[in-house]
């Protein structure tokens, strides 16, 4: 008995001390572990923690605002919004049985055509995609945020939504949500003036994003003055700071909602009765013109029509357009890509950004030069043959090669003074102005005075209307050449720049602005599509912006006459500069105004350069001769067929081209190159008050082409001054 007791005492412990040793300091070590990180979260990174969780229960949900609306001269709108009906479904809201679900997904498919199933769970969740059908779309959108309505249809009929809006009663989960979207009731009639809106790009996303609009919902200008106006329009968004579960529930507001800023309103200047007529007018002669030649001869063209002392655009046209209704709420990419690939290119507005050969409507500019500077006297009697032959320099020194420079009248005009060479458009009179002709006219204006008096008038340059699309076109001179094109200035040269060919490019806008500004004895005022900026209660916010066109804090009368700022509400015309005026002269002076080889300006003792301003008769004096080309030259046929009676004067242009539409056509013969159709006028004689310019792509002779599109232009805006005295419109 004993030994077996002996034996039980000799038994070993089974857990043996080392066992206990390693794992009480097993034990050990994780307890400092975890004392540890507790210390780091909640000492050292406590702060970020707090932080951390107070970011993970709060959300901040940006309020969508409403776009302003674009309106004509009498509160006409161009540019508006209406109520677009999207279905959606909340996931979170929907029933726990499954078979009630499927019930509401089928007759949700019967009642939008959307697809009870479609695609997989691993396909991207587009709102209102047709890639997956409903119950994919449900159990995306449930899986990521079931509190966040997904969008299964969009823009429906207005009664589907209420059918549907009446039957959410018996579908938990399904609303109707509205939506405002752009609607441009004018459509192509003003769409190169309007533009379209899109959604926010990729270089605007993190500035936007900041201010609270959000990608994929909020949208931007994409072109016209919803593009130029944007930050007037487009408003300010909403804010609130909410408390979310984890599922993403709104529980309450943590701080007071800030409710969106609506966008302002702006009132164009652009009548809307007259745009429409414009546009007709402009139509029906490129049809006629069609018709006539039975081939698509005119493929594009613009009008425009402002009141010279204000700069008030009245109508703009521009042919062809587009329908910026089809991308108002998005841009279909094959819509776009059409427009892209057409050679006509609808979506540049042509009035302000086709790049053109002025022909002889420059031959404005060459008269103003070339009486200031005393090349002629408005009585010097000059020969006008049909051509004449001058030796064409490239350098001074050299003995220069015969060139013909012939006039659009093979038999010549004989012997002219001023205003009969503004009134016949001879060219032979103009380059004689221009390039001098031996004794006869010397020297003659040269292209370095041409160009300072070019770039007075409006060429060369933006002129700031709101139009993103708007280009400078071109002045050269002798540097330009031969920097671009790598050859010195030669005679020939100012030659036809005298006559508005060869390098000189301009706009219709350009045009138009040189003839106001005769028209406006001088005085060149800013264009604008712009007349006021409102709010919704119709009352006037005064808007100043600098020459990046950003918004600045200025009184409007504190922004007058500032050259770097510009009042865009309310309307106050906008003086550019006036050429009469001697104590702001702009006329640059050079000691050799041929330019043979560089201009060099004249600068005085103090390195300042010498200027000049224009005389007064001379502005008269160039008014009397377009007054003359609507009596008795150029335009006088078309102002007899048409019946307009109202005093109007005026200047006709024919301009030769090679692009290279016409050179891949086989058009571009030399001697027999083709040409736009050019005309600008202004009525009444002794106080103007609209100036209207045609162009026409490949039209032809300016006069019969672009003057009766002018002429009608005229008439119809004297038409409806009559229509609304007569209703006592004021």
């Amino acid at each position: 008995m004993s030994s077996i007791n002996d034996n039980r005492g000799d038994q070993s412990n089974p857990l043996q001390n080392w066992r206990i040793n390693s794992f009480l300091v097993a034990v050990g070590i994780v307890l400092v572990i975890f004392i540890a990180r507790l210390f780091t979260l909640q000492i050292v990174l406590g702060d970020v923690a707090v932080e951390d969780a107070e970011n993970n229960r709060t959300n901040i949900v940006s309020i969508p605002t409403q776009r302003g609306v674009i309106l004509d001269r009498n509160g006409i709108s161009l540019a508006q919004n209406i109520a677009s009906f999207n279905i959606a479904i909340t996931p979170a809201n929907l029933p726990d049985d499954p078979a009630e679900i499927a019930k509401i997904v089928r007759d949700l498919s019967i009642l939008t055509g959307v697809d009870e199933s479609k695609g997989t769970l691993d396909d991207p969740l587009i709102a209102c995609g047709d890639n997956l059908g409903i119950s994919q779309m449900i159990a995306i959108g449930d899986s990521f945020a079931p509190f966040i309505p997904v969008l299964i249809s969009c823009d429906v009929d207005q009664d589907l939504a209420m059918a549907i809006q009446e039957r959410a009663v018996d579908w938990p989960g399904v609303s109707v949500e509205i939506e405002p979207i752009r609607e441009y009731p004018t459509d192509e009639i003003t769409a190169s003036i309007i533009g379209y809106t899109g959604p926010i790009s990729a270089l605007v996303e993190e500035q936007l994003r900041e201010i609270g609009f959000i990608p994929g919902r909020d949208k931007i200008g994409y072109a016209g003055l919803e593009l130029s106006q944007d930050v007037l329009l487009r408003g300010v968004p909403g804010r609130r700071v909410v408390e979310v579960d984890v599922a993403g529930q709104v529980l309450r507001d943590i701080e007071p909602p800030v409710p969106p800023e609506p966008g302002l309103n702006v009132v164009s200047t652009i009548d809307l009765r007259y745009q429409q007529a414009a546009d007709a007018i402009v139509k029906k002669e490129v049809n006629f013109w069609n018709t006539f030649f039975a081939t698509n001869r005119i493929t594009s063209g613009a009008a425009i029509a402002m009141d010279p002392q204000t700069g008030e655009i009245l109508a703009m046209v521009s042919f062809p357009s587009y329908e910026n209704n089809r991308l108002a709420q998005f841009i279909p990419a094959y819509y776009y890509e059409q427009l892209i690939l057409d050679s006509t290119q609808p979506l540049l507005n042509n009035a302000v950004g086709a790049e053109l050969p002025a022909g002889s409507v420059f031959k404005i500019v060459t008269a103003v030069g070339a009486l200031n500077e005393g090349v002629v006297t408005p009585e010097q009697v000059i020969e006008t043959p049909g051509k004449i032959t001058v030796e064409q320099k490239f350098l001074s020194s050299e003995l220069g090669s015969s060139r013909d420079f012939v006039d659009w009248n093979e038999a010549g005009f004989g012997s002219l003074n001023f205003y009969g060479g503004i009134s016949n458009s001879s060219n032979v009179y103009f380059y004689k102005l221009g390039g001098g002709y031996q004794n006869e006219v010397s020297p003659g204006l040269g292209i370095c005075r041409l160009g300072t008096y070019a770039r007075a008038l409006g060429y060369g340059q933006n002129l700031g209307i709101e139009l993103p699309d708007e280009t400078d076109g071109l002045v050269p001179d002798p540097t330009w050449k031969r920097q671009t094109q790598g050859e010195n200035w030669s005679t020939g040269d100012t030659y036809i720049a005298s006559v508005g060919q060869g390098f000189v490019i301009s706009t219709p806008l350009q045009v138009l602005m040189s003839a106001a500004a005769i028209a406006n004895d001088g005085v060149l005022v800013r264009p604008t599509l712009v007349r006021e900026v409102v709010d919704g209660e119709g009352q006037i916010i005064p808007i100043v912006v600098d020459d990046d066109g950003n918004v600045v804090d200025v009184a409007p009368s504190d922004a007058i006459g500032n050259a770097g700022l510009t009042v865009v509400s309310p309307f106050v015309p906008d003086i550019m500069w006036d050429l009469t005026n001697p104590d702001t002269p702009m006329i640059e002076t050079y000691e050799n105004p041929d330019g043979i080889g560089s201009c060099k300006q004249i600068f005085d003792e103090n390195d300042q350069p010498v200027l000049n301003h224009v005389e007064d008769w001379v502005i008269e004096a160039v008014q009397d001769g377009m007054r003359l080309a609507v009596t008795q030259g150029t335009l006088q046929d078309e102002f007899e067929r048409l019946g307009f009676t109202i005093p109007a004067a005026g200047k006709t242009g024919t301009a030769e081209y090679c692009d290279r539409v016409a050179f891949e056509k086989g058009r571009c013969i030399f001697g027999n190159w083709p040409t736009h159709s050019w005309t600008v006028a202004y009525a009444p004689v002794e106080n103007p008050e609209i100036a209207v310019v045609s162009f026409m792509y490949n039209g032809g002779e300016g006069a019969s082409v672009a003057g009766p599109v002018v002429i009608q232009m005229l008439d119809a805006w004297f038409e409806l001054k009559a229509i609304d005295a007569a209703a006592g419109v004021p």
